[in-house]
């Protein structure tokens, strides 16, 4: 199935949208919300499923065209927010770039921070930012949604509470980065609202791209127009997101909506150097303070800035026909105004 949020209130109205993204049919009279679905998933999904059925096979009653713009992130707020850093090749260039070792941990215990759940930016929303002097950076990552997560989940019990995939657009201020750590307590002012892709799926609809709990597709990032990356989002994935889950879920429960993150896509080169921009034939980046990373340890010193108000970022992923997956999140950074 694909399921996205309408625009309506603080948690939207469920919708259900066809496989081509070109049509879409209500399904708040079995759940309200994608919130309220996820919490009754055994309960309502086979009615959804039957509905999705109908839409795609141009029976669906009260169907109508689709305008992403229309659309929240699919959750617009949730109970837990929880990112990962499952592609190592990512912190390995950051710690790289300031001579620090990768410790030998970081192989067999993820990293994860907890993010602020309380209020998503819409995936065609304006990122407002207070300064350009605060590092604004995009982060295009993978997420999935959970049903309810027991405490102790093993990952192989994990993947069975996994119901939904999306993409992400982390936001970060890499300029807070650093002060926030040094004080050894983790991530909070630096780490902005994110948003989501329009439209979230069951992990059923991305057929044999989904494996070992892991996509299995390149994530296409545009930064003012011009493709910045294409890496894959597979092979690179350390930790599959039943890795994740089970990681977040080791100490407490997750309530039905958590969403955990793989962290920033990242892939090295094939012959183990840190990774080539899109113009010198590599994958290039999902990130801006990735190609940085890679021009200090090159060539000493980072030349390409951060993001500037008025800059553009889209974050997508088509499948293997080029047909977008899950629609677009296409977002301009725009000066914070009081209102």
């Amino acid at each position: 199935m694909k399921l996205a949020t309408l625009k309506k209130g603080r948690d939207g109205e469920l919708i259900l949208v066809s496989r081509d993204l070109t049509r879409a049919v209500s399904a708040a009279d079995i759940a309200s919300t994608l919130q309220q679905a996820i919490e009754n998933w055994d309960a309502v999904s086979s009615q959804l499923d039957a509905r999705y059925a109908e839409l795609n096979e141009g029976k669906a009653e009260g169907a109508f065209d689709l305008d992403q713009s229309a659309l929240h992130s699919p959750l617009p707020r949730t109970y837990h927010w929880a990112d990962g850093s499952a592609y190592l090749n990512h912190v390995q260039l950051v710690r790289q770039a300031r001579n620090a070792e990768m410790p030998e941990t970081f192989w067999h215990d993820p990293l994860m921070y907890q993010g602020g759940g309380d209020k998503f930016i819409a995936p065609t929303e304006d990122i407002e930012a207070i300064s350009e002097e605060h590092g604004i950076d995009f982060e295009g990552e993978i997420a999935v949604v959970t049903d309810d997560v027991p405490m102790a989940v093993t990952p192989e019990q994990a993947a069975k509470h996994i119901k939904l995939v999306m993409l992400v657009n982390d936001v970060s201020l890499r300029g807070l980065i650093p002060g926030e750590l040094a004080k050894g307590f983790g991530f909070f002012q630096a780490k902005p609202a994110s948003s989501f892709s329009p439209i979230a799926v069951t992990p059923d609809e991305l057929g044999d791209a989904w494996q070992d709990g892991k996509v299995h597709l390149p994530l296409t990032v545009h930064l003012n127009g011009e493709k910045f990356g294409e890496p894959e989002a597979g092979p690179d994935m350390i930790f599959s997101f039943p890795q994740l889950v089970a990681h977040a879920a080791r100490t407490r429960y997750l309530g039905a909506g958590a969403i955990v993150g793989s962290g920033t896509v990242s892939n090295p080169d094939p012959d183990g150097g840190p990774g080539k921009p899109i113009s010198e034939g590599g994958v290039g980046y999902s990130c801006l303070a990735e190609v940085r990373m890679v021009e200090k340890i090159l060539h000493g010193d980072s030349k390409t800035p951060f993001m500037r108000f008025g800059d553009r970022v889209r974050i997508e992923m088509f499948d293997r026909e080029g047909k977008s997956i899950f629609g677009t999140i296409d977002q301009q950074v725009v000066k914070y105004e009081p209102k």
